[in-house]
């Protein structure tokens, strides 16, 4: 069995990288678009980056309403 590789966590807002979690893969432009909650243990948040966002029509998490 091949275990799949750990995808790094995003990089701090103003470090110019982060990890697009729609096209797995580096990001310049990647923003926080979803936050996923459970009910117990550790939620996790999605980013996105800005081709993936207009292909897809994400909205940035600060802008949702």
């Amino acid at each position: 069995m091949t275990a799949r590789p750990v995808r790094p966590e995003p990089a701090p807002a103003g470090s110019g990288f982060g990890w697009c979690h729609w096209h797995e893969g580096p990001s310049g432009t990647a923003v926080l678009v979803l936050v996923v909650e459970q009910g117990s243990g550790p939620g996790r948040e999605l980013y996105a980056c800005a081709p993936c966002r207009e292909q897809r029509g994400l909205c940035p998490y600060s802008e949702q309403p």
